[in-house]
């Protein structure tokens, strides 16, 4: 820098540290307010994981299931994965695919799950079973009433009468849930009043104990039905929130005894997309119709295509070919 007239050069270079000096210490507090700010956030964050880690970990308060019950006008049942589901099924149709007569257990069972998500608020899932004159009147009320549809597809393939299902979901006080339920089924011939006394204990017709050990996996028998259930290992969620297996999550497999030791079987394999053409070729390969490949959730994580399935033949032999199906599958393992 030259020297100005009538200033001596050690002022000007005195004049020029000043300045630099005081850059350098405005950069150092600019840096030290930075720091504390993303202390402050870093504080505020951990505080409100904290928080939410707390109020996860605080127990819910109970949930009156009687009225949802009350609100459905049927009577449902705790599962052992909490969830509290509803079974309505469609014991008022009559219908028959391949001269078959189909027992609701087997492919007519409408159904509805709540999963409690805080202290006053459930999630709800459902199935419903309807006729195709009931498909439009039932979306409207169940929109009326705050109730979303997530699909809306056949499980059969010709059947008499044409059976449609309808797939739901809903958020909020369950009894609210329950009631709009109700109301959307109500202007269908759906029952409500307590199911049918099971008939006499006697031949089942078919081995369960020895097609549940080709399964890998044993069930119960349900209104003249055999009926297994197959979860999948993976944590399934929608919308960011666990979903039990008993809300439509595990592969069902049902077996309706035929005579001479068959059985018409039906149900949904529940897969991820890298399954689905597998099992197609497992089922196909050892005399199994493929009749319905969908969706049923909208925000399912991972996502999950549902395949249904038919066939009338010799329980065993369907026992191995719905075996080699799951094995192409990641199911938990039985026991």
């Amino acid at each position: 820098m030259r020297e100005r007239a009538g200033w001596p050069r050690w002022w000007w270079r005195a004049r020029v540290s000043g300045v630099a000096a005081m850059v350098l210490i405005g950069a150092a507090c600019s840096r030290e307010r930075e720091e504390g700010e993303r202390e402050e956030e870093s504080a505020e964050s951990a505080a409100q994981e904290q928080h939410e880690k707390a109020q996860t970990q605080r127990p819910l308060a109970a949930v009156d299931w009687k009225q949802v019950d009350a609100g459905l006008g049927k009577s449902g049942a705790l599962q052992p994965d909490g969830a509290y589901k509803v079974g309505m099924p469609r014991s008022d149709l009559h219908v028959t695919t391949a001269r078959v007569a189909i027992k609701p257990a087997l492919a007519l069972g409408s159904w509805v799950a709540f999963k409690q998500v805080s202290d006053t608020e459930t999630m709800l899932m459902g199935d419903l079973v309807l006729l195709e004159s009931e498909v439009s009147p039932v979306l409207g009320k169940l929109q009326d009433g705050g109730i979303e549809q997530t699909a809306l597809h056949n499980h059969l393939l010709h059947e008499s009468p044409r059976v449609m299902y309808m797939h739901i979901g809903g958020h909020g006080a369950p009894a609210r849930l329950a009631a709009a339920v109700h109301a959307a089924l109500a202007l269908t011939t759906t029952p409500f009043g307590a199911p049918a006394a099971a008939a006499p204990a006697g031949s089942f017709g078919i081995d369960t104990a020895q097609i549940g050990q080709i399964l890998g996996y044993h069930g119960k028998v349900n209104g003249g039905v055999y009926q297994v259930g197959v979860p999948r290992v993976e944590k399934i969620t929608a919308n960011g929130v666990d979903v039990p297996p008993s809300m439509g999550l595990a592969t069902a497999i049902n077996f309706q005894p035929t005579g001479g030791g068959k059985a018409a079987i039906t149900g949904d394999f529940v897969l991820i997309g890298n399954e689905v053409n597998p099992v197609i070729r497992a089922l196909r390969d050892n005399g199994i119709a493929v009749t319905a490949l969908h969706s049923h959730m909208l925000t399912d994580s991972p996502h999950l295509f549902f395949m249904h399935y038919w066939a009338n033949d010799d329980g065993l032999k369907l026992a191995h070919g719905l075996r080699a199906a799951l094995d192409k599958m990641n199911v938990k393992k039985a026991g």
